[in-house]
């Protein structure tokens, strides 16, 4: 590869300040002390389980809480949402990275593709909160990964897996929907790595994985902004310390609780609405 030459000003060049790219603070607000009031008194509803190297699907009816669950042993999962009355709706994880952070925690919100562009949901709580980032530059729940899938693992070492986090998406959205697994492939889409400990290395600045500080009993909480189906495969990376897309690392369930709110905190809320943008892309 030819030598690229350092330019006289590139100091001045790498000197730029940083702007940050969105101001959030225009964002509908997220009334958090009403959510935490809220989830004071809920009632579980429903559970679903994402079996060790599978994946499961679930549903949320808009207004109330979902959990996922660490229960037996360390374990990351890779989700999907999409609008339960549309499919082509799903999270956008770029735009929640944007909006938000390289890793999201209470407070932040889980958005959808264009053109919808609205909160899918809240996050409400999170027991590994505390982690913050840690010396190698790493943090918990991911919107930067995509999922394990089984075209990389064949591009990269040949084989034919199929219970890489894709697969397992692709198998759960199937089932729940009669879709034929070719037709459910098509709305897989880039996840929320849940409990997943990542970040890019300060050397060479590549995505890196480290062994997840989840532990049995804690959770991600959200609240659903809208009626939501979802999907949840438990990563064949177990708590991705070591390797993913295959067979040699323990693996544990995860459950998915869902709870309906019994107080009256969340009496005003109402359902996010679609963006409210044109479409007209400057054609009228």
């Amino acid at each position: 590869m030819a030598e690229v030459n350092e330019p006289v000003d590139a100091q001045s060049r790498r000197a730029a300040k940083p702007i940050v790219c969105y101001e959030t603070d225009k964002l509908p607000e997220v009334d958090m002390p009403a959510y935490q009031i809220a989830r004071e008194s809920l009632e579980l509803v429903a559970e679903y389980t994402a079996a060790p190297r599978d994946a499961c699907a679930f549903d949320v009816p808009a207004g109330h809480f979902f959990r996922i669950v660490s229960v037996e042993g360390p374990q990351v999962g890779d989700l999907n949402l999409w609008s339960a009355s549309n499919l082509e709706e799903r999270f956008f994880s770029g735009k929640t990275r944007q909006l938000h952070a390289t890793h999201v925690t209470t407070g932040d919100r889980l958005w959808s593709n264009l053109p919808h562009l609205r909160a899918l949901a809240t996050i409400t709580h999170d027991t590994l909160g505390w982690y913050g980032w840690d010396a190698d530059g790493a943090g918990v729940h991911d919107v930067i990964g995509t999922r394990c899938d089984p075209y990389t693992n064949h591009a990269l070492r040949g084989l034919h897996y199929h219970y890489c986090c894709h697969s397992n998406l692709t198998r759960a959205l199937a089932k729940h929907t009669g879709l034929t697994a070719q037709q459910a492939e098509r709305h897989i889409h880039d996840v929320l790595n849940v409990f997943m400990c990542t970040g890019f290395s300060l050397d060479t600045h590549q995505y890196f994985m480290k062994a997840s500080p989840v532990r049995p009993g804690d959770f991600i909480e959200f609240f659903a902004e809208t009626d939501l189906l979802g999907a949840l495969s438990a990563c064949p990376g177990g708590d991705c310390g070591a390797s993913h897309s295959d067979d040699a690392t323990p693996c544990y369930p995860l459950r998915v609780e869902v709870y309906r709110n019994t107080s009256e905190a969340l009496k005003n809320w109402q359902p996010a609405e679609l963006n409210a943008y044109d479409q007209s892309h400057g054609l009228k």
